[in-house]
């Protein structure tokens, strides 16, 4: 018989509360439309399972996959799930039917997978528009011809209107993207769903009936570094904290961790943390990313290991073996770190990081 064993120290916490936040204020920001808790990417990573209490309060789910979809249907959801990506072959519309999901249509291959599909039961769909992202959707000047087929197929009962804002956390904005959509859809009957998190947060007076936001309800700015998720009024739905298991004093001269990259310059006391980038931090993160000891802000040194981060505690002497460190998120005593601030230091965004967070990391939820 196994015996039970410490767990090591590191564990990543979902805040329920943070999450309920979060989509109230996406909602005060966009208060005559419905809205989307987008939960692709298992939430962002904190788990579609973990993240559903803390935003059952939203009008529907958008998401990537039938996986993803089954998983929101077993929690008990009865409303709206929509597939963002809509579906990757034909046999995906049975399963469509069957959970009574609403999918985007963005290419002529999935008008005729529609049109092969034998159903009692005509399909929820979302139309998209590529206005200016070029990725997914209808040319504007192809737009109302794939509208027009997909209103003469039986199989299809409502068309919804969609597009994606390339540049709506940037300078460049909304508006370009919005005319062109507005001009091609002009007189087309059906709702509109334009809005990402920056467009909500930022535009959330647009016409539409739905928005999208994603980034936002997990507590992450979308447009750092411009703004703040405290300039937005947003909490982090995710903490990922671990330990301090060692000490070390260095003189002048000494260096941290692999590559020498750090060579001290003064007498350091350093503390070695239980996270490295096979928990998902960022391996490239640079000496000065900051940190939480025991709440108080503090800074790595030197490269980022497999399974450890060094950490200054020079200016720091209370904390030691045992202390708490935050690497993003909310301290035990209220501090917050941003996943913003530490994605910027490593040349990413916060979405990365929170899809990053490794399997190995415990979870806990958090009310």
């Amino acid at each position: 018989m196994l015996q039970k064993t410490m767990p090591r120290p590191i564990l990543a916490t979902i805040h329920t509360d943070a999450l309920r936040h979060n989509l109230a204020r996406c909602r005060s920001a966009a208060p005559d439309c419905r809205l989307w808790a987008i939960v692709k990417a298992n939430a962002y990573g904190h788990g579609i399972e973990r993240a559903f209490e803390g935003l059952r309060g939203a009008d529907g789910f958008a998401l990537l996959d039938l996986d993803e979809a089954q998983r929101v249907r077993a929690l008990g959801w009865r409303g709206p799930v929509l597939l963002l990506e809509g579906v990757f072959e034909a046999r995906d519309l049975e399963l469509c039917s069957r959970l009574d999901l609403w999918h985007t249509v963005h290419c002529n291959e999935q008008i005729d997978m529609l049109a092969s599909h034998k159903t009692n039961v005509p399909h929820r769909v979302f139309l998209k528009m590529n206005s200016g992202m070029n990725r997914l959707g209808f040319t504007p000047e192809r737009y109302r011809s794939a509208w027009t087929r997909l209103d003469a197929l039986p199989q299809v009962d409502e068309i919804s209107l969609i597009t994606h804002f390339s540049d709506a956390d940037g300078e460049l904005g909304v508006d370009q993207q919005m005319a062109v959509f507005v001009a091609a859809t002009q007189e087309l009957p059906g709702e509109r769903s334009l809005c990402n998190s920056a467009a909500t947060l930022r535009h959330g007076d647009l016409a539409s009936d739905w928005v999208r936001p994603g980034i936002a309800i997990y507590g992450s700015a979308p447009d750092f570094p411009q703004r703040s998720a405290t300039d937005w009024n947003l909490q982090p739905a995710m903490t990922l904290s671990a330990r301090i298991i060692a000490t070390q004093e260095i003189r002048a001269g000494d260096s941290v961790g692999y590559g020498s990259t750090f060579v001290a310059d003064h007498a350091m006391h350093i503390g070695i943390v239980t996270c490295g980038y096979a928990d998902g931090y960022p391996r490239v993160c640079p000496s000065g990313t900051p940190v939480l000891v025991n709440g108080v802000r503090s800074h790595t040194v030197g490269r980022v290991s497999m399974d450890m981060l060094v950490v200054d505690l020079t200016a720091l002497p209370q904390a030691g073996f045992g202390s708490e460190v935050t690497l993003w998120g909310r301290a035990a005593n209220g501090a917050v770190l941003s996943i913003d601030e530490v994605a910027h230091r490593a040349g990413t965004v916060g979405y990365e990081l929170m899809c990053a967070l490794a399997q190995r990391v415990p979870v806990q939820l958090e009310a």
